[in-house]
């Protein structure tokens, strides 16, 4: 295993251990980055190994902290998305690999997973609605349930991170499917209502794939892209045309068009 210490980012070795790392409980943020919350973490669980707590994954702690985890880490580590998986994408929409490296780098949350759970955002304004669609009356849970269920958009309720798991699943004792399809999903944060027009059978469905791996989230962005008819604007490099309709109204002041340019110019 590679030797790694703070300020190395980007890499698998610093998501396998920030995920290892989650799974054992620590509280830290699963973005790739090796910085002083994993930095803190690596030297307590080196502490308490009895190793030499410099803060420097190398090989006795990579050993120590891979013996300790259950789960075979080559499978925990095929949950992240690959090369092959980005050549499938770009083969399906017809458009360059460097482009939807590009798109990977300024569109993607960074790190599909908290832990060993898709990372999700729970929307309590969209439970609202999905609620209605399946016949239900909102106003009938609310009491109780405050802080995933309400009629406007605030994010004053976001737990963030594996604890909008918590919220997800308080949903899914009122109705599992609405619930489900309330939340955004993976890599891209692809709304969980979707799953129709993506082609999936059910939420359900879409929801064990996005639960699989990031190549299922990739996949799922693919299908979104198909579906909102924005692939003309990925074979034609029209960085603003996309990003204002991916991104919305608001992608100047983001500066996503220019983003996406400079990407798509460093892996071409």
């Amino acid at each position: 295993m590679e030797t790694i210490r703070i300020n190395t980012s980007k890499t698998d070795s610093v998501v396998l251990l920030q995920s290892l790392f989650i799974k054992a409980g620590y509280d830290i943020a699963a973005d790739g980055a090796f910085g002083p919350m994993t930095e803190t973490a690596v030297m307590d669980f080196q502490k308490k190994s009895k190793l030499v707590a410099d803060g420097i994954v190398g090989q006795k702690t990579w050993r120590t902290l891979l013996s300790e985890e259950p789960e075979n880490p080559a499978e925990l580590k095929s949950r992240f998305l690959s090369e092959s998986d980005l050549n499938s994408v770009a083969k399906d929409l017809g458009v360059e690999l460097a482009v939807i490296k590009a798109v990977n780098e300024v569109e993607s949350s960074g790190q599909g997973f908290s832990g060993d759970k898709p990372k999700i955002l729970f929307e309590g304004h969209v439970f609202w609605r999905q609620l209605k669609k399946h016949d239900l009356d909102p106003n009938s849970y609310v009491d109780g349930n405050e802080n995933i269920l309400y009629s406007k958009w605030t994010r004053e309720h976001y737990f963030g991170g594996a604890r909008e798991h918590d919220r997800l699943e308080k949903a899914k004792k009122i109705h599992e499917n609405a619930a489900l399809e309330s939340a955004s999903w993976g890599l891209f944060q692809i709304m969980g209502y979707h799953w129709e027009t993506l082609g999936y059978k059910s939420v359900k469905e879409f929801v064990r794939l996005m639960n699989k791996s990031e190549g299922e989230h990739i996949k799922a962005f693919g299908r979104f892209i198909l579906a909102n008819n924005l692939a003309k604007y990925l074979k034609s490099r029209d960085w603003a045309n996309f990003a204002k309709r991916y991104n919305g109204p608001g992608y100047k002041t983001n500066k996503y068009d220019e983003k996406l340019e400079r990407a798509y110019n460093k892996y071409k």
